[in-house]
């Protein structure tokens, strides 16, 4: 009897092993859906988008884009850690959800280094300071020097939410620059560009792809210094701000996929390879150039690494300048 319970285990294991291995070989059978945790139009969308239309023929399925605002981006990467680690349901995490967010909202839902398999970067893109084209300001240097005069009346700009990456940078530069300014929450630049336009607000600071097409006319709004280390080649005359005389800065957004911890090995290796065969065409890269930012070249454990680090120093940023979502 013994025997025979015995062997009747180890058959149900080995049809169970052959089963997820059958399921392995045969993903993806039927269309994946793509979690963007931030609203339609904004640079995460744009990620997921484009990085959807091109991993779909590789895998051939569709991917199809699911827009799950709120909190920050915490609602949609909740959903994704409810949803099965079977692969059809991934999403586009960036710095804000997967190395900031823990840091500012008491009610996470949950915990971005455990709850989450890495899979890819998808691109990485400057935060830029925009005014408006009729702005006495004609250089960082202008603005900063003139935000240390207005001690009433502050130099008021605009992100995308409090606590996004965008508020943060604005943080940092305050910081890096010796002033103070106010910030002025938006849901996404839907909202923050009319009112710089509107004269509403100073300072406008978001990620480049959401607000190049903008800069490129030029008719109502301009671009005062990018965020990264080096010139954007989408606005190559626009300078650093370490070329503005913050020395050393370097912040640059970033948005990669993610599904939910315990996705099969094989799963996720298929995940990353169409990722990185979409990232490496030649259409996709020239999406990219045209939007001012530059396709991601981590995937797996490296990434996971790379989002330890950016953990410690926004956690750093976030105690000392005592940011908070209230």
């Amino acid at each position: 009897m013994k025997y025979r319970q015995l062997s009747q285990i180890v058959a149900a294991v080995v049809i169970g092993g052959t089963a997820l291995c059958a399921q392995a070989d045969n993903y993806p059978s039927r269309p994946i859906t793509l979690i963007v945790p931030y609203p339609a139009g904004g640079t995460t969308d744009i990620a997921a988008r484009t990085i959807a239309q091109a991993m779909g023929p590789i895998l051939n399925q569709s991917i199809v884009v699911d827009n799950r605002a709120g909190a920050g981006g915490n609602i949609g990467m909740g959903v994704l850690k409810r949803a099965d680690a079977d692969g059809y349901t991934i999403a586009m995490g960036t710095i804000g959800t997967q190395t900031i967010n823990q840091f500012l909202y008491k009610d996470m839902q949950f915990d971005p280094a455990k709850d989450f398999a890495p899979l890819a970067m998808v691109f990485t893109t400057p935060n830029v300071i925009a005014v408006r084209q009729d702005s006495k300001w004609k250089t960082a240097q202008d603005l900063f020097a003139d935000a240390k005069q207005r001690k009433n009346e502050p130099v008021t700009y605009a992100s995308p939410g409090i606590g996004s990456s965008v508020h943060l940078t604005g943080a940092y530069i305050e910081q890096a620059a010796g002033v103070d300014m106010l910030h002025v929450p938006f849901k996404g630049v839907s909202g923050s560009m009319p009112a710089l336009i509107g004269g509403q607000i100073d300072v406008l600071m978001d990620n480049l792809p959401s607000t190049i097409s903008q800069l490129k006319d030029g008719s109502r709004v301009r671009a005062l210094a990018v965020t990264s280390a080096e010139r954007s080649p989408s606005l190559p005359d626009v300078p650093t701000l370490a070329e503005s005389g913050l020395k050393d800065f370097d912040v640059t957004a970033w948005f990669a996929l993610y599904a939910p911890a315990g996705t099969p090995d094989d799963v996720q290796a298929k995940l990353i390879d169409a990722a990185k065969k979409a990232l490496a065409t030649p259409a996709v890269q020239e999406q990219l150039s045209k939007v001012g930012a530059a396709p991601g070249n981590k995937t797996g454990k490296e990434l996971a690494a790379f989002e330890a680090a950016e953990r410690e120093r926004w956690s750093k940023l976030i105690q000392e300048r005592n940011i908070t979502t209230n």
